[in-house]
């Protein structure tokens, strides 16, 4: 599941930023970006955010700057001097008016210095601790507020297609119901057509036999039962359970492709093949939102 959240907080003349970006991915993949902090206040953000995010992958980003101050750079004054110098003289040697700006002056590299680490002696740690723990919590409450807006599109979404789920199960069923019949009946055509050109008459009893155990090999009343009560427990989840179920609701998806593989391979019609067929479609479209929940 994907999300931002974003936290500052003050402390003495200082400020602590910290952002934190979540998107998909199958397991817990986190990254501590920005300063060097001590690293019992790194782990305590870690575990803050692990105790919230249990799937994705994260980055967060921990900026310490002066509080009020926006610029984040700092000018090299000897490298500004030396670039003045180095621009007067050039232009002298090539005879041109000397025009040298400042603006000419900071465009050449080295003299403006990106600041991305807070000189360490000039904050206590226990002023950065806090700054950076407090904009942590902050962000860690955005990041979460959006990913549960997301989480809800993707339960109703589901549902949707539980739904249909259950209805091409429930069609399933009563195809199969039929089956037994449609059995004997091929089967008896096609002995029929084998003893048109003898005269060997059909054994009634024989055949009753073969339907039987041909319909004992067809009959999948196990495997819809399960299917029945793995949608059953999805719905449940998507309906009422509480923290983390991404999991649980993938291990339900690959059972519920299981049982379908089976009742697939023990029918013989077209009717509940096809059904099946759009029956895994749709399975598919579920194993991929589930793979993003957490």
């Amino acid at each position: 599941m994907t999300g931002y959240g974003r936290g500052t907080a003050d402390g003495d003349g200082w400020r602590a930023v910290v952002e934190i970006r979540a998107v998909n991915h199958r397991f817990t993949d986190l990254k501590l970006r920005g300063i060097s902090l001590n690293p019992k206040v790194e782990e305590r953000v870690s575990n803050m955010v692990r105790s919230k995010v249990e799937r994705g992958a994260v980055t967060v980003t921990v900026r310490v700057e002066r509080a009020g101050v926006t610029s984040g750079v700092r000018i090299d004054e000897a490298a500004a001097r030396r670039a003045h110098f180095n621009l007067e003289r050039l232009a002298s040697q090539l005879g041109i008016a000397s025009g040298v700006t400042l603006d000419l002056v900071c465009a050449q590299p080295g003299v403006l210095v990106a600041v991305e680490d807070a000189p360490q002696d000039t904050a206590g740690d226990e002023t950065l601790t806090g700054c950076a723990i407090a904009a942590a919590e902050k962000a860690v409450e955005q990041l979460v507020a959006m990913r549960e807006t997301e989480g809800a599109t993707l339960r109703e979404d589901l549902r949707s297609r539980l739904r249909l789920l259950n209805g091409m199960v429930e069609k399933v069923s009563s195809l199969t119901a039929s089956a037994p019949g449609d059995a004997q009946t091929r089967l008896k055509e096609r002995l029929e057509r084998l003893l048109q050109s003898s005269n060997v008459e059909l054994d009634e009893s024989r055949l009753a036999q073969e339907v039987a155990i041909l319909a004992d090999r067809l009959d999948v009343t196990e495997e819809l039962v399960r299917l029945r009560s793995h949608l059953e427990q999805l719905n449940a989840l998507l309906d009422g359970a509480s923290g983390a179920v991404g999991r649980r609701l993938g291990f339900l998806v690959q059972e519920i492709g299981r049982e379908l593989n089976t009742v697939a391979s023990k029918s013989q019609s077209a009717d509940i093949a096809r059904t099946i067929v759009d029956a895994k479609a749709e399975l598919e479209k579920i194993r991929e939102q589930v793979q993003n929940i957490e």
